[in-house]
């Protein structure tokens, strides 16, 4: 395991896994909660999130990461910045849930334009809807969707549905590494 692989799952571990009774976002109910973004908005988190994801995505041929606000919103940000470091730059873009009421409407934020190639970020995968939510909202206006990447796979189904739409899909972690052989 490469050190920043291992530093990542040590702060998930230590600040991100909360135990108790939790309704996730797809109505199921789990005696443990995966809180990403307490590791995802931290200065040293961002960093090694943004390495890695580099690592998975700059495989595929994106030139932008994407994701649906909240939880891809730090992700996409820490690739932007860890790839201008590299000679395959990708910009970010972040996909609402609405469009705006107001300004110019946009779903997509960002230096977007219609044929740009885009991977999907996501820090949680469960059923995999928030991050085909945000490849439905690419396609529909005309990008290229050329892959899906998770920061954990909570192994509920969400890689077989991505996949099942037709879309190459890995993650950094499984949930049964970040719990650590953890049984509910």
């Amino acid at each position: 395991m490469s050190e920043d692989r291992a530093r990542l799952l040590a702060l998930l571990r230590d600040h991100a896994v909360l135990r108790g009774d939790f309704v996730l976002s797809s109505g199921r109910r789990a005696p443990y909660y995966i809180d990403a973004r307490a590791v995802t908005l931290s200065a040293e988190g961002s960093v090694l999130c943004g390495r890695l994801l580099f690592d998975l995505v700059r495989r595929w041929p994106a030139r932008a990461t994407a994701g649906l606000t909240l939880g891809a919103d730090p992700l996409v940000t820490a690739v932007a910045v860890v790839s201008a470091l590299s000679e395959h730059p990708l910009d970010a873009l972040i996909v609402r849930k609405e469009a705006k009421g107001h300004g110019a409407g946009k779903l997509i934020e960002g230096p977007w334009h219609e044929g740009l190639s885009v991977a999907i970020l996501e820090d949680t995968v469960t059923t995999g809807e928030s991050a085909l939510r945000a490849a439905r909202v690419v396609t529909e206006h005309g990008g290229v969707l050329v892959g899906v990447a998770g920061l954990i796979d909570r192994h509920e189904g969400g890689a077989a549905a991505i996949e099942s739409a037709g879309y190459p899909y890995q993650s950094v972690f499984t949930v049964a590494e970040l719990l650590d052989g953890y049984r509910p």
